[in-house]
C-alpha cells in the first residue's frame, strides 16, 4: 500500500491516545519505475507516463524499450503530461493537512541549442575581454546547473568546460584584480565539470591561470578559496607538468601550508594536502621538500594524524611519506617524539592505504644509508610494531608493502627480547584483503 500516515494525538480523561489515519496515493500518480509520486510526468511514444528524471536515467543507461510495455520506442521524445501534473498538484493541495507538499511546476529543461548559443556569447566576450557580457553568460549557465542534474549533463555534454577554461585563461592573462568577479564565477561553475578534457586542462593549467588560482586563495571569501584549491587539486591529478608549473609560482608553498595550519573547512584542508602531495610527487628537486619541512609541515601533520578522520589521515600520511624521501624530512621526523608512535598506531587502524603509507614511512626512517637506525627500531618495537607487521603479511597487502614489512621484521627481530609491546585493540575485526 502506498500511503502517507498522519499521527494525531487526542486527549480523553487526561490520557493521550494516538489515532492513525492512512492516506493512499492514487496509483496513476506514481512513477512505474520508482513507485514514487511523480514531480514532472512525461509520456513516451508507447503511451506510458513516467517521472522525467526516472525515465531519463533509464534511457541514459542504454535502454531502448519502454520499461512497462517492454516494446522498442519509436522515438525518445518525452511529452510533458500537463493534465496529470495538474491533477497531482491539486491532490497535494487537497491533502496538505496530511503533510503532503505541493509539487512545484517543473522548469523546462535546457536544450543543446540554448547551451551552444550561450557558449558562442562567451567566446565573443572572451575575444573582446568583455567582463560584463561573459559574467552574465556564466551566471546563466550556473543557474541552469542549479535547476537540475539533467541540465548539468546537457551543459557538460556540449563541451562547456573547454570554453569556460579558455575564458578563464584570457581574463587571467588580462588582469586578476579587474576581472576578479568573472574569474570567481567561472571557477565556481567548473567545479561541477571535473574531470576536464585535455583542451580545458591546457587552458586551466597555463601559467596565468595557475597564478590566478593561487591569487584567489588569498581571497577573504572561503567559497572562492574552496573552488580554487579544488580546481588545482583536480588539475594536478591529471598531469605532472601542472604540478611543476604550480611549484614555480612564488609564495604557493607558504599559502598551502597556511591552509593546513589554519584550517577553514575539511574539504579545503584535504584538497590542500592533495595539491602538496602532487607537487612532492612530481618534483625530484629537494628544494620544494626542504621548504615544506622547514616550515614545520612534518610536525604539523603528525599532530593532525593523531585524531583525524579516515580520508584526512590518509592524505596527511601520504604527504609525510613523501617528505621523508628527503634527507631533511627524515631528520625532522626522526627527532619528533610523535613520529614512530603515531605511525605504528595507524597501522591496521584506519585503512589499507593508511597502513601502506605508515609502513613505508617507518621503513624510510629505519634506513640510514646502507645501514639501519637502531633507535628507530627499538622505539618501533616498544610501541608494538612487530606483531602488526607480522599480521599485515598474514592478512594480505600489496607487494611493495609486503617487501618493506618483511625487511622491517628482519631488522626488528634481534631486538625483540624484553622490548616488545602488543596492543590487542589493533587486532580486532581484522579481515583478509582477498
Amino acid at each position: 500500500m502506498f500511503s502517507w500516515r498522519r499521527r494525531k494525538n487526542i486527549s480523553r480523561h487526561g490520557d493521550e491516545k494516538q489515532k492513525h489515519k492512512e492516506l493512499e496515493i492514487p496509483r496513476h500518480f506514481l512513477c512505474p519505475i520508482t513507485l514514487d509520486l511523480m514531480k514532472d510526468p512525461v509520456t513516451l511514444s508507447s503511451g506510458i507516463t513516467y517521472d522525467r528524471e526516472s525515465i531519463e536515467t533509464w534511457l541514459e543507461d542504454g535502454n531502448f524499450t519502454c520499461p512497462v510495455a517492454n516494446q522498442v520506442l519509436r522515438s525518445f521524445d518525452q511529452i510533458p503530461n500537463h493534465s496529470l501534473r495538474n491533477m497531482i498538484q491539486d491532490w497535494c493541495v487537497e491533502n496538505r493537512n496530511y503533510g503532503v507538499e505541493r509539487i512545484p511546476a517543473p522548469r523546462i529543461p535546457v536544450t543543446s541549442a540554448e547551451v551552444s548559443e550561450i557558449l558562442f556569447g562567451i567566446m565573443d566576450s572572451n575575444r573582446r575581454l568583455d567582463q560584463c557580457g561573459c559574467l552574465d553568460s556564466v551566471l546563466k549557465i550556473k543557474n541552469w546547473g542549479i535547476e537540475s542534474e539533467r541540465n548539468r549533463r546537457c551543459i557538460i555534454a556540449n563541451e562547456t568546460a573547454g570554453v569556460l577554461a579558455a575564458a578563464f585563461d584570457a581574463f587571467a592573462s588580462d588582469s586578476f584584480e579587474r576581472n576578479a568577479n568573472v574569474l570567481e564565477e567561472i571557477l565556481c561553475v567548473l567545479n561541477w565539470m571535473f574531470p576536464l578534457a585535455k583542451e580545458a586542462q591546457l587552458y586551466l593549467g597555463s601559467q596565468p591561470s595557475l597564478r590566478c588560482m593561487v591569487w584567489l586563495l588569498k581571497c577573504r571569501d572561503n567559497t572562492v578559496k574552496q573552488n580554487s584549491i579544488i580546481a588545482l587539486k583536480e588539475l594536478l591529478s591529471c598531469d605532472q607538468q601542472y604540478a611543476e608549473g604550480l611549484a614555480a609560482i612564488d609564495g604557493v608553498n607558504e599559502m598551502l601550508f597556511k591552509l593546513i595550519k589554519d584550517p577553514i573547512c575539511l574539504s579545503i584542508t584535504k584538497a590542500s594536502l592533495m595539491v602538496i602531495f602532487y607537487m612532492l610527487s612530481s618534483s625530484s628537486n629537494e628544494k620544494i621538500k626542504s621548504e615544506f619541512v622547514e616550515m614545520g609541515l612534518v610536525s604539523l601533520l603528525l599532530e593532525t594524524i593523531l585524531e583525524s578522520e579516515r580520508s584526512l589521515c590518509e592524505r596527511a600520511l601520504s604527504v609525510v611519506d613523501k617528505l621523508c624521501d628527503s634527507k631533511l624530512g627524515k631528520e625532522v621526523a626522526h627527532n619528533d617524539a610523535l613520529a614512530i608512535p603515531v605511525l605504528v598506531k595507524k597501522i591496521l587502524r584506519v585503512s589499507e592505504l593508511a597502513t601502506e603509507y605508515s609502513v613505508s614511512t617507518i621503513w624510510k626512517l629505519s634506513k640510514h644509508g646502507n645501514d639501519y637506525d637502531e633507535r628507530v627500531l627499538i622505539e618501533a618495537l616498544q610501541v608494538g610494531a612487530f606483531q602488526k607487521l607480522l599480521l599485515i603479511i598474514q592478512v594480505g597487502c600489496g607487494d611493495e608493502t609486503k617487501e618493506k614489512a618483511t625487511e622491517l621484521l628482519k631488522l626488528l627481530n634481534p631486538y625483540r627480547a624484553g622490548l616488545e609491546c602488543i596492543d590487542s585493540v589493533d587486532f580486532k575485526s581484522l579481515k583478509r584483503s582477498f
